[in-house]
């Protein structure tokens, strides 16, 4: 399955799905909901793409204008394609690939972000991991949070809830951490 970049330097350019049946692709018209929301935050922001599953959300980040992007897949397949899809687009200096469980890669994360991807598998949301990501979030960074539409939209004290979307059997949430003060 083929996947379009929507916008920006490799706009109209095509990837590769993850190749598994393991991972949800999120459709065209919920990553374009997505940039047209955040699209004035992407210019030099540094991204992270949780469960990446292709990889198409930190791509389509770079290509807006992201100074960087970290994917975190645990699927060996959905890595490969990962993989190629970096090469692909030749963002290999500006693209890292963590071939680990988020859970674990939450253990040892030393980089923040200012804005995170968070599109587990609807077959396992792994809610309370995804919760967790808030903590490598820059003060006012924003989390993305895809999730089953059937599902309760998980909340975390010190985050607010800037948005909340619905399409279908999917779901948006758009959290965004206070700056302390």
């Amino acid at each position: 399955m083929k996947i379009r970049i929507i916008s920006g330097i490799y706009g109209n350019r095509t990837i590769e799905g993850s190749g598994t049946n393991r991972t949800h692709p999120m459709s065209e018209r919920i990553r374009n909901a997505i940039f047209n929301k955040i699209g004035n935050e992407i210019q030099g922001a540094d991204v992270l793409d949780a469960f990446a599953g292709s990889g198409s959300l930190g791509l389509e980040a770079l290509s807006r204008g992201a100074k960087s992007a970290v994917f975190i897949e645990k699927d060996r397949v959905a890595q490969n394609v990962i993989t190629q899809n970096i090469d692909t687009l030749r963002v290999n200096k500006q693209a890292k690939l963590i071939k680990a469980q988020v859970s674990s890669y939450m253990k040892t994360a030393e980089q923040t972000f200012d804005i995170i991807f968070v599109d587990p598998p609807y077959h396992d949301p792994q809610l309370s991991t995804a919760m967790e990501l808030i903590g490598l979030l820059r003060p006012n960074g924003l989390m993305v949070l895809s999730y089953p539409g059937r599902g309760e939209m998980p909340t975390e004290l010190g985050v607010v809830v800037v948005d909340n979307r619905s399409y279908g059997t999917a779901a948006l949430a758009f959290y965004r951490l206070e700056a302390s003060e």
